[in-house]
């Protein structure tokens, strides 16, 4: 069976460019705003949101790759904590967006270049 990050990788690269895919700061975007999106899903208020990146962007910045290992734990105890399969749902997810890439790349080109927001 393929890896799950292999496989987005070969989405990625199917419905973009390798320079939107290789694009640092767009994929810091995306992420960012698909975590936003997830825990607005599951009762966490703007508030809230506005008072952990003061708390974060206050702190020292961190090592990437502990802080992914963080992401990762985090993410598989949120899922546990509201009965979800983060597995599950995400290769649901993939599925769905092979069956998008126009609207998406629709989306991609009419958006802002070099902006945060989609």
């Amino acid at each position: 069976m393929e890896r799950y990050q292999n496989a987005v990788g070969k989405w990625m690269l199917a419905c973009f460019s390798d320079e939107i895919t290789s694009d640092i700061l767009e994929r810091n975007h995306r992420f960012l705003e698909e975590a936003l999106e997830l825990v607005q899903s599951l009762e966490c208020t703007k508030s809230e949101a506005h008072q952990l990146v003061d708390y974060v962007f206050n702190r020292p910045v961190g090592e990437p790759k502990q802080e992914l290992g963080g992401v990762m734990v985090t993410l598989a105890a949120l899922s546990n904590t509201w009965g979800m399969q983060m597995e599950l749902e995400g290769l649901e997810e993939l599925k769905r967006i092979w069956k998008r890439i126009p609207e998406i790349r629709a989306k991609q080109a009419a958006k802002p270049k070099y902006s945060p927001l989609p």
